[in-house]
């Protein structure tokens, strides 16, 4: 099978737990596009906390692409606009406000390239970590979000909010919820995953779903390594998704992409 787009999840899985693409990663990474496969990253992240890999990989000059916010933002990156969008209504952002008070989660959003939110968390302090994004801490929620937005996260100790992430889907079926950290729990509007995004995306491209990679190693990435011809976890997957996938490669730490880069393109 000859793949023509090799689709990489960002954190825990193309980048190392320091935040960085090692060299071997990079070097596999050029090669599968010296052979014309696209390279797109999908990642739960806002776009501008995106950018600087896509670049590093040089993925603006070999004319590729990248999924934001789960999904719900596609960017042509070479000529630098955005294909698809879709936003998280106020209201529904309103009742998501609602439903973390009564869950007693944190919850955060994106507004004007900064992280929004009521409260303060060492979970929030993680997401301004991973992203390099000011945090706008507001008097209040509802007042800050007065328009439509790309997705909110709610977040607390992992244990729990597992459980108030099954509690969720069964309240808010209308939307999609997906985890991608333990202490994340992202949700973006109905019918908006990596997935469907992917699949947006290849048939604009003409390319097959059998022609397609994915790699992963969390709950949100579970639809696109579902669509993909071929799915992929590195070995840090979470251990409930660890059978939900074709093949398993090194961890994120190890080099898992340049594993299938050889494995899968190169061979």
């Amino acid at each position: 099978m000859k793949y023509k787009m090799l689709v990489l999840d960002l954190d825990d899985t193309l980048l190392t737990d320091d935040h960085k693409i090692s060299d071997e990663n990079k070097e596999m990474l050029f090669k599968a596009q010296e052979l014309g496969v696209y390279i797109v990253l999908a990642s739960g992240r806002p776009t501008s906390a995106m950018i600087s890999f896509a670049k590093e990989l040089k993925l603006d000059v070999n004319n590729s692409f990248m999924l934001s916010y789960n999904g719900a933002v596609i960017t042509d990156l070479k000529e630098d606009k955005v294909l698809f969008e879709e936003s998280l209504t106020q209201q529904q952002i309103h009742e998501l406000y609602d439903y973390s008070l009564k869950s007693k989660t944190h919850i955060i959003t994106y507004i004007d390239g900064k992280i929004v939110s009521e409260t303060d968390s060492e979970y929030i302090e993680v997401e301004k970590n991973i992203t390099g994004l000011q945090h706008n801490k507001v008097p209040h929620f509802k007042d800050a979000v007065n328009s439509s937005v790309v997705k909110c996260i709610l977040l607390e100790e992992p244990t729990y909010l597992k459980k108030v992430e099954a509690d969720l889907k069964a309240a808010m079926p209308h939307l999609s919820v997906s985890m991608s950290k333990p202490f994340f729990l992202e949700v973006a509007p109905n019918g908006i995953d990596k997935g469907a995004s992917i699949k947006f995306l290849a048939e604009k491209l003409n390319i097959l779903q059998s022609e397609i990679i994915s790699v992963g190693n969390a709950g949100n990435d579970l639809s696109m390594i579902e669509y993909a011809g071929l799915g992929v976890w590195v070995d840090n997957v979470d251990p409930e998704l660890r059978d939900r996938a074709t093949v398993i490669v090194a961890s994120n730490n190890n080099h898992g992409v340049a594993e299938v880069v050889r494995r899968f393109i190169l061979q």
